[in-house]
């Protein structure tokens, strides 16, 4: 008898935005050969906790593994986990991912976390499945958080990086695909897929940093292809979206990757950085644009130079990079998605004018270059500038989870309204003004409605004046016809 792994995926931040697992087909997939696993979606599902008690019934379950990042998905992994411990006290409860990577502590001590795996997952789960289900000690198992019989927090070692290539293909068999298939601006059938894990660099406001170590772990050229390929011919995928940390690090694999999946006609989508991206060939950007790229998102950041070397994110000559990366990719007819960081401290007001001013000039040099607008949230990151000016003006995370899934702590993640100790109203209504403004006199591309039609009409010669005078106070007008319309807006809904 195969033993079975129940596997949680909590809701997203986009309901009706159903995109695979990526995490959970993951780890689902070290353990295929010998056990069963069981993807429960709390994304599909009304009622996650039912169905995972059921099911823990039902197979006799020691395990459920969860995947947990800040913000909606923490807020219901941490309601679901408290009632399915209540039901089986028996059942560990395991939670691997951004979250408990940063604050494994805070997991272990709610009394429904038993365990917690940090970092690149896929080894360190395969050990503690085979410890559990065969025998073994929980100090066997690599990058592992516990609580030992004396009520110690113990953390062993991290676990050697694994090359993507050796680990085994997603078991897509254990969720429903068509489910997944999403209409968007890329497609009517897209997909989600990651071909690397981690990023090289140590920006200092990224969680990433701690995640994977800035180390970049690649599937090569041929393995992307063939996943790619294997979603079109069975899956009926036109279009795919990679969530990698940063799909472009290496230019020869990029290119390599883009001659291979160029019959395929598919449109693409992926996030890397503008130093990168600033020095590849023309005949790779040439090669991207044929394979099928639409739209390459990549983080600005900021339109202050010294803000960005603060950030460890392109120094003295960051902001003339990206003004350079959005010209040169309207040759290319691919669309620069750039994503900025305002509200920096300790001068938030000052930080956001910079940005204001600089995003006007790059829609001048580029009109299809789209906008991300976030503030600032500190990461717990060792020698950063940013998080320690921020702890001297008061910050500090919560110490429960309780306190993290609340409605502050919750709007804290999604970087939209952080209410840290130095933004101020006056800081989130001028972002939130402008961000109105610019998204009515520019819409978005990705929304589908609005592409010639008398809505964008209507919607740039309502913000034109406001716009061309540089007044963005008090945009009533454009936020009510927001609701009337329901415009897409980038930060909030994606594509």
């Amino acid at each position: 008898m195969r033993h079975t792994v129940l596997m949680y995926n909590p809701i997203s931040t986009s309901p009706g935005k159903q995109r695979l697992p990526l995490s959970l087909l993951a780890i689902a997939a070290v353990i295929e050969a010998d056990y069963d696993s069981e993807i429960i979606d709390g994304n599909l599902i009304t009622d996650p906790a039912a169905r995972i008690i059921e099911r823990a019934a039902a197979t006799k379950a020691k395990l459920l593994a969860v995947t947990v990042m800040p913000g909606p998905q923490l807020r219901q992994a941490v309601g679901i986990c408290r009632q399915v411990k209540a039901a089986c006290p028996d059942l560990l409860i395991l939670w691997g991912g951004y979250f408990p990577t940063q604050h494994a502590e805070v997991c272990l001590r709610s009394g429904y976390v038993d365990l917690c795996i940090e970092g690149q997952g896929e080894a360190p789960f395969r050990k503690l499945v085979d410890v559990l289900h065969h025998g073994g000690s929980l100090e066997e198992v690599p990058s592992l958080w516990y609580i030992d019989a004396h009520g110690t927090v113990r953390e062993t070692p991290r676990a050697l990086p694994v090359p993507l290539d050796n680990l085994p293909w997603f078991p897509y068999h254990r969720v429903e695909m068509e489910r997944y298939a999403q209409h968007s601006y890329l497609g009517n059938r897209c997909y989600n897929h990651n071909t690397s894990f981690g990023c090289p660099f140590a920006c200092n406001f990224c969680a990433v940093v701690a995640l994977s170590k800035r180390r970049w772990i690649p599937e090569s050229a041929k393995r992307m292809a063939d996943v790619v390929t294997y979603l079109h011919d069975k899956h009926g995928a036109d279009a795919v979206e990679f969530h990698d940390m940063d799909f472009f690090v290496s230019e020869e694999r990029v290119a390599d990757f883009s001659e291979r999946i160029e019959r395929l006609k598919m449109r693409w989508w992926g996030l890397g950085r503008v130093d990168t991206l600033m020095g590849y060939s023309d005949t790779s950007w040439e090669k991207m644009r044929r394979s099928g790229v639409k739209m390459i998102f990549m983080g600005a950041e900021s339109g202050s130079d010294e803000v960005l070397e603060r950030m460890n994110k392109g120094g003295k000559s960051g902001t003339e990079q990206t003004l350079a990366i959005v010209e040169r990719m309207k040759k290319y007819g691919i669309v620069p998605e750039l994503s900025f960081v305002l509200g920096n401290p300790p001068d938030p007001l000052s930080d956001i004018e910079a940005s204001v001013n600089f995003i006007r000039k790059l829609k001048k040099v580029n009109p299809a270059t789209e906008l991300i607008l976030y503030i600032y949230t500190p990461v717990p990151q060792e020698n950063s500038e940013l998080y320690e000016a921020a702890k001297q003006l008061g910050f500090k995370f919560p110490e429960t989870l309780d306190e993290w899934a609340n409605d502050e702590w919750s709007q804290f993640a999604l970087r939209r309204d952080p209410a840290t100790p130095w933004f101020k109203r006056t800081a989130h209504r001028r972002v939130r003004d402008f961000e109105a403004v610019i998204n009515a006199y520019y819409p978005t591309v990705t929304d589908l409605r609005l592409q010639n039609s008398r809505m964008k009409t209507l919607l740039q010669g309502i913000s034109g004046w406001r716009y061309k005078l540089g007044f963005y106070a008090w945009p009533y007008e454009l936020k009510a016809l927001q609701r009337v319309i329901h415009y897409r807006r980038p930060e909030t809904t994606g594509f």
